[in-house]
């Protein structure tokens, strides 16, 4: 049974940086790919943030949101990150991970088999 635990998320400053942290368990995950999306109260699908490939370590980032993101991998905890620098009020949000059994990156939030909980980043100016 996949499993996908973020952590992380907190009241945060505008400017800050914050790093999440997604905890992955249940199989090996060669092969795969884990991406990170987020959810406004107002959005009505998650939105894509980033993506990696297990193995090695390709990554592709939301056209809008690249300059501050930064998604990572550590294979040997079986952990994916997400960094977000110079955070702005409108990265309020649920971020989620999520995983794949494929090692195609895709965008496509309907593509990813499994989904952790999210972790809620606020954040005020």
């Amino acid at each position: 049974q996949v499993q996908l635990a973020e952590s992380g998320g907190g009241l945060m400053q505008a400017g800050e940086t914050l790093r999440l942290s997604c905890a992955a368990s249940g199989r090996p995950f060669s092969g795969w790919s884990m991406g990170w999306f987020r959810q406004t109260p107002g959005g009505q699908e998650p939105e894509f943030v980033a993506a990696i490939k297990w193995n090695t370590g390709a990554t592709d980032y939301s056209d809008s949101l690249k300059k501050r993101f930064t998604i990572s991998k550590d294979n040997a905890k079986n952990t994916v990150a997400l960094q977000i620098s110079g955070l702005k009020p409108e990265d309020t949000a649920v971020y989620y991970c999520a995983a794949r059994p494929s090692n195609i990156l895709t965008r496509n939030q309907a593509l990813y088999t499994y989904w952790g909980q999210g972790t809620q980043v606020t954040v005020s100016s």
